[in-house]
């Protein structure tokens, strides 16, 4: 079916995006306003589907006093988020509805400390990398549902002053290596290929984990691979927030090779071996797959 052909049915699409298509920048105008008189408030928070990120975890479970590990185990589900089971969290729902887990009688029992999606809401945002552009650059967009009715409230202000408003600068900061990393995997495609099991489980203990992440960067292993000055060491020692860029930065050098820490010289010795190895593996595996290709030629009538 041609695009033109689509054209011809679109009003009988039943499905209606809740994403307004135009694009804002941080000084465009927004109308829209939520606050405890609204007729819809916390109907939003009754009907979820919110991806957790990095910062979120560490304000929430700075918040309930508990580790990462516990914080994720008792309050998310988890999800994979591309084809390779890059490991994702959404926020958990109460019990036989899709209400918010910290949702109350009395409204958000974490409202200072609630998600980056939370605090976005009625926009949405996202970062992209223009054709040709080494930078990302960040967009954002009107969410609109039927049950909303704070776009009929009279307020308006530019994107950025209600970003400003409900704190989501700090939140944005601390993310977007994160978001970046997941950004570059998505946009690179096939090109990088699958990632190894290791790489799995350090991307989840660097996004979701970072109680782990700091017991990590005291083992003897990452100390004989990795060379920390003193002040890093430092930061990230008594600064969880310090800590949590620091995981990105390891992040993006051990998927894609952005060599911001310095290694020892065993170590840039073992990841020239260990990507000779990945190198020796992938050649294996489309040696393979034109074998098994030529065996099904061979059989097939």
């Amino acid at each position: 079916m041609a695009l033109e052909d689509l054209d011809k049915i679109k009003d009988e699409i039943p499905y209606e995006s809740h994403v307004a298509p135009t694009e804002l920048s941080n000084n465009d105008e927004l109308q829209f306003d939520c606050h405890p008189g609204i007729s819809c408030f916390n109907a939003c928070c009754k009907n979820i589907d919110i991806t957790i990120l990095p910062y979120d975890i560490l304000r929430l479970k700075n918040r309930l006093g508990m580790s990462s590990s516990h914080w994720v185990n008792s309050y998310t589900v988890s999800f994979a988020m591309d084809q390779h089971q890059l490991p994702g969290l959404k926020l958990a729902t109460q019990e036989g509805n899709k209400a918010c887990i910290f949702l109350s009688d009395e409204g958000c029992q974490v409202y200072e400390d609630r998600p980056t999606a939370c605090r976005y809401y009625a926009l949405g945002s996202m970062g992209i990398r223009r054709q040709g552009k080494a930078y990302i650059k960040d967009v954002y967009f009107k969410v609109k549902e039927d049950h909303c009715k704070g776009h009929e409230e009279p307020k308006k202000q530019s994107v950025g002053e209600y970003r400003k408003s409900q704190g989501i600068e700090k939140y944005d900061e601390m993310n977007r290596e994160w978001r970046d990393i997941i950004l570059k995997k998505r946009s690179s495609g096939p090109t990088v290929g699958a990632p190894t099991e290791r790489s799995l489980q350090l991307f989840d203990m660097c996004s979701y984990d970072i109680v782990s992440f700091e017991e990590f960067t005291h083992s003897d292993s990452f100390k004989n691979l990795f060379k920390l000055d003193e002040n890093t060491r430092k930061d990230i020692e008594k600064n969880q927030e310090a800590l949590l860029l620091f995981a990105a930065r390891f992040l993006k050098q051990v998927l894609f090779g952005e060599m911001s820490i310095e290694m020892s010289d065993s170590g840039i010795e073992e990841r020239v071996e260990s990507r000779k190895e990945r190198i020796k593996q992938r050649e294996q595996e489309k040696l393979e797959q034109f074998d098994q290709q030529q065996e099904d030629d061979f059989d097939a009538p």
